[in-house]
């Protein structure tokens, strides 16, 4: 089974949390409780980078405590936890990953190309560092993790990260949507892309200032050689252009 439903309306779960914690937390611990139940069956829970704080400065390892800094991240914590719980006998498996994006959706490159065609500057924070992820690279790790777990004899780690290849910046990956737009033609021109601090652009939650996820084990685990980001980037602007 897998879940790769969520509530991920980052800032407004600070206004709703009781609603981000049933579907974040409560609905991945049913699914294990019944599962647990039934004696059989293994489940896939997709989660967040958010789960961590961002203050160390260093990739995340995926056996590294968790430590949200907001409802969003707390939720999905508690849906993390709801699966090691009930599942903790190998038949629940949870993928972290980070700002995951697509050619359908609401999601950051999707806004940023509307941007970029509307105005002729953007301001895009400069100091959260992560990984950018295509819904392609993403899916095709699940795929892995759920044939994997088809194969008793295989056993899986219970944490396993997944990201594309790199690191960058929120500006990083506004600036790239523009000039790859462009060479796709998405695009006529590009916007002028500005880099502003964190503290320019309050938001109601607060973010990890460096969530990046340490991968290397898990991608040997799962035998998955990553794209660098601005590699599955331009590849998800040529479907979408294609759309």
């Amino acid at each position: 089974m897998l879940n790769a439903g969520a509530y991920t309306a980052v800032d407004k779960a600070e206004s709703e949390p009781e609603l981000a914690m049933a579907v974040n937390g409560g609905a991945p611990r049913a699914f294990a409780q019944a599962l647990q139940e039934l004696g059989q069956g293994q489940l896939l829970q997709v989660s967040t980078d958010f789960v961590f704080n961002g203050s160390q400065g260093r990739p995340y390892a995926p056996d590294q405590p968790r430590q949200p800094l907001g409802v969003y991240g707390a939720s999905k914590a508690a849906g993390e936890e709801a699966v090691e719980e009930l599942l903790g006998d190998g038949r629940g498996v949870i993928l972290r990953t980070s700002w995951v994006y697509g050619p359908v959706g609401h999601n950051f490159c999707r806004t940023m190309l509307r941007l970029h065609r509307e105005r002729p500057q953007i301001s895009v924070v400069a100091d959260q560092v992560g990984c950018p992820t295509s819904t392609t690279g993403l899916a095709a790790a699940c795929w892995r993790v759920l044939e994997r777990t088809a194969e008793p004899q295989q056993a899986l780690p219970q944490v396993l990260h997944w990201s594309d290849a790199g690191a960058a910046s929120w500006f990083d990956f506004a600036v790239a949507i523009g000039e790859l737009g462009v060479s796709t033609g998405l695009l006529e021109q590009a916007a002028e892309v500005h880099p502003i601090r964190t503290t320019d652009y309050p938001t109601p939650a607060q973010r990890p200032s460096y969530s990046l996820l340490e991968c290397t084990a898990s991608r040997k685990t799962l035998g998955l050689a990553p794209r660098h980001w601005r590699q599955a980037l331009q590849a998800v602007l040529s479907i979408t252009r294609q759309g």
